[in-house]
């Protein structure tokens, strides 16, 4: 099992979509790239801890390639988007990979490449790390399936790209 480490805006969204990718068997909220250790959901909400909101995946490359999981990321959220996406304002939820080793860097910046080549904006994804990982509260874990359903803010922002994900990403679903 291979692990990923992305950071494209509200984790909430994020974690929604990985969880139906063939292939991934776990994906865990979290904050990454910050200065604070152990830091809250209210800290780095706040901007100033330097943390993104993100997700960790955990993933079964014989099913799911990490090249593959990086255009699942690109499309399923705004790459052009500097320190937001949408109404998400802050440097808490830009778009960032971070790479677990050199092959996953070489990974990023391809799939960085075949992103811009696809869009009409430049692409302002970063590459960092390493960084340390800190799993986000429990409450923030499996949100949508849990409670998020009811939140309005992820009714109105999660289905559209789960619908991007099951029409461009058919191949990849779980079954």
């Amino acid at each position: 099992m291979q692990e990923a480490i992305f950071a494209g805006g509200c984790f909430w969204c994020t974690e929604a979509v990985f969880n139906d990718i063939a292939g991934v068997h776990a994906v865990e909220s979290g904050y990454i790239g910050g200065a604070n250790p152990n830091p809250t959901y209210r800290e780095v909400c706040s901007g100033t801890t330097g943390h993104a909101e993100g997700i960790k995946i955990g993933f079964n490359e014989m099913v799911v390639s990490y090249a593959d999981l990086l255009d699942i990321f690109f499309a399923t959220h705004d790459p052009t988007q500097l320190n937001r996406q949408g109404n998400d304002i802050g440097t808490q939820y830009r778009s960032a990979i971070f790479p677990l080793d050199e092959a996953q860097r070489a990974e990023a910046e391809a799939a960085i490449a075949r992103a811009t080549a696809n869009l009409s904006l430049p692409v302002v994804t970063t590459i960092e790390g390493p960084a340390t990982w800190y799993a986000a509260e429990d409450y923030h874990q499996q949100y949508w399936a849990d409670e998020g359903r009811g939140n309005p803010y992820c009714v109105a922002t999660i289905p559209p790209k789960l619908q991007k994900l099951r029409t461009s990403f058919a191949d990849k679903l779980k079954d």
